[in-house]
């Protein structure tokens, strides 16, 4: 438990305005805008900044040329999926075609048969 405290309005009004005084004293012994200090701090962060935008341009840039890569590769993708597609389709027309032909040669043997039990009878 803190002691007993025999401060009285006075005491407290002088401190407060030590605790004014010391805070202004401390926000004018602060640099000017023309300290060359500030100036040098400025001039930091200026030069972080512009390294920072640079950094983020170069990033851009590796990121629409990834972008570029990405549509090229899909595009290719997409040619040799038609050109699979397509091949694909002739095959299957080719083998239709093989197999309408196999078709039309079996009707005809059999119409040849039909016609020569006809013929014998």
């Amino acid at each position: 438990m803190a002691g007993y405290n025999d401060k009285n309005f006075n005491d407290r009004r002088e401190a407060a305005e030590k605790a004014k005084r010391a805070l202004l004293e401390k926000f004018q012994a602060r640099p000017g805008p023309d300290d060359p200090a500030v100036l040098k701090r400025q001039e930091e962060r200026r030069v972080l900044a512009e390294a920072r935008a640079e950094r983020e341009r170069l990033r851009e840039i590796a990121r629409e040329e990834e972008r570029k890569h990405q549509a090229e590769l899909e595009a290719q993708r997409k040619i040799e999926e038609a050109a699979r597609i397509a091949e694909e389709k002739a095959r299957a027309a080719a083998a239709a075609a093989a197999e309408a032909e196999l078709k039309a040669e079996q009707k005809a043997a059999r119409d040849r048969r039909y016609a020569a039990r006809k013929a014998r009878r």
